[in-house]
């Protein structure tokens, strides 16, 4: 490539960010402002010393456009897991995806610079290989995670029916990746289990989902309570992390009568408070209990605050995942694109679930044991996957107990 080719390029590359962080984060700046977009000016001007260095100095000749998206995506990245750096590429695949593809059953995020599961589908082709929240996905196919955008990524786990998926997947205490092949599949989402406990008054619920049919399918068993003799209720939230917002907060609304159920509010974006409707409350007496844990996210956190906070029902569980944000996208000139989170959801009381999480007023950890080689320092790269044994479920019994506890 000519020299000055490779300048243009350089200079191309500053500019560009210049723009991308200035055009996106200080745009209509007040005179408060200014010291802030001073301080941008300074930081890009490092950021072209950088290149510099990297185009005379480095030990071979470098791949600049390569670096200059290295560069965006991580500096994306550094702002949270939802936020994505797109290539023209990338955004053109992106905007092709119109869902409804076959997949494995894992939701994922992005946390210590790789792919995480979130939570698993039961039934699903990763709950038939034992993948669990909290489980690092290392790789997909020869794609390192860590240089893939969580919206990449997401679209790598997509793919036509019965075709295989390559997955480097960590488990808890295992150094090195287990090798798993799954099928894609068309994944459906249980229906809401229904049981009942302690004589039929305690009335067990567990969504998977909380999109629009899973919340009408609680909102019929909500009010057939009295039918089965049920005086008590036990929401179990756990491993639930796909849904919308808007249903979440409509679940939420099922059991409180008044107050905040949740707010979203951004640098540019004014703040929203959703509140309960009295009008839309089915049961807001009843003795409530909620279970979650680390791999209750998004929706299903803004119900767990909701309740809480507002004092409604006993939390019993671990902390969950810390998720809750609403992103935008936006056109780059080159036919990229970023995704940027603009507004961050929080609980009534205002922690914020990307930063904070919800932690449950009662902790009690998953009843779970792992098979573990990585004391015996044996190679795992032959060996079956880790295998999730079965405990009595010390969260479903306590929050159990607490409800026997409470009078109807």
């Amino acid at each position: 490539m000519p020299k000055s080719l490779k300048i243009s390029l350089l200079a191309v590359s500053v500019v560009f960010v210049l723009c991308l962080f200035l055009g996106v984060n200080t745009r209509g700046v007040s005179a408060a402002g200014d010291q802030s977009q001073d301080g941008a000016y300074r930081q890009i001007n490092v950021y072209g010393e950088v290149l510099q260095h990297i185009q005379n100095d480095y030990v071979e000749d470098p791949n600049i456009p390569a670096v200059t998206n290295g560069a965006l995506r991580g500096l994306l990245e550094s702002l949270d897991a939802d936020s994505s750096y797109l290539s023209p590429t990338d955004f053109k695949a992106y905007k092709e995806d119109k869902g409804g593809k076959a997949q494995v059953g894992i939701n994922v995020s992005k946390r210590y610079g790789y792919a995480i599961v979130v939570s698993v589908v039961p039934g699903s082709p990763a709950d038939k290989a034992n993948l669990n929240d909290g489980d690092i996905i290392e790789a997909i196919g020869n794609h390192d995670t860590r240089d893939l955008s969580l919206a990449v990524i997401q679209l790598m786990l997509e793919g036509a029916p019965g075709s295989e998926l390559d997955l480097g997947v960590i488990r808890p205490r295992q150094a090195k990746p287990d090798k798993v092949v799954l099928n894609r599949v068309i994944v459906t989402e249980p229906a809401v289990s229904e049981t009942l406990y302690d004589n039929s008054s305690i009335l067990y619920l567990k969504p998977y989902v909380l999109d629009k049919d899973h919340v009408n399918e609680i909102e019929s068993k909500l009010h057939s309570m009295n039918k089965t003799g049920a005086k008590k209720i036990l929401l179990d939230l756990r491993d639930v992390s796909a849904g919308d917002d808007a249903e979440a907060t409509r679940l939420a609304n099922f059991f409180l009568q008044s107050g905040t159920i949740v707010t979203l509010e951004g640098q540019k974006f004014p703040k929203q408070t959703f509140t309960a409707e009295s009008s839309k409350t089915i049961n807001a007496t009843a003795p409530l209990a909620v279970l979650v844990n680390r791999g209750t996210a998004g929706p299903a956190e803004i119900v767990a605050a909701a309740l809480a906070d507002n004092k409604r029902g006993d939390l019993v569980g671990e902390r969950t995942f810390g998720e809750g944000t609403q992103q935008k996208v936006f056109d780059l000139p080159d036919g990229g694109a970023i995704i940027l989170s603009v507004a961050k959801y929080a609980s009534p009381k205002g922690k914020k679930f990307e930063d904070e999480a919800v932690t449950p007023t009662t902790q009690v950890a998953s009843g779970f044991d792992f098979d573990d080689d990585s004391d015996t320092g044996a190679d795992n790269t032959n060996k079956a996957p880790a295998i999730k044994h079965s405990q009595p479920d010390d969260q479903l019994n306590k929050a159990l107990d607490m409800l026997k506890a409470k009078a109807a």
